[in-house]
């Protein structure tokens, strides 16, 4: 995994995932393999981290991170998503 840019002692995250909502999900996406089911909040900040696996979900560029009942809460939008 390599370094991250401006801290070169700090990691990037593992996976970094484009949502359109600051509540998301997550459980590892890995069956058997995963985590328990969590529910993260990115409050006022652009981007959340599951402190289980590392996953970095980050707020799309232009979305105001509003809910409705298309973009459902606990829904994440990637190849292995939910």
């Amino acid at each position: 995994m390599p370094a991250h840019a401006s801290h070169p002692d700090r990691l990037d995250a593992p996976e970094q995932i484009t949502v359109r909502t600051r509540r998301v999900a997550c459980d590892g996406v890995g069956g058997a393999l995963g985590h328990p089911r969590v529910y993260l909040e990115m409050g006022e900040d652009d981007f959340v981290e599951c402190g289980y696996c590392d996953r970095k979900f980050v707020l799309a560029k232009g979305s105001a991170g509003d809910e409705d009942e298309v973009v459902a809460p606990g829904v994440y939008e990637g190849s292995a998503g939910h």
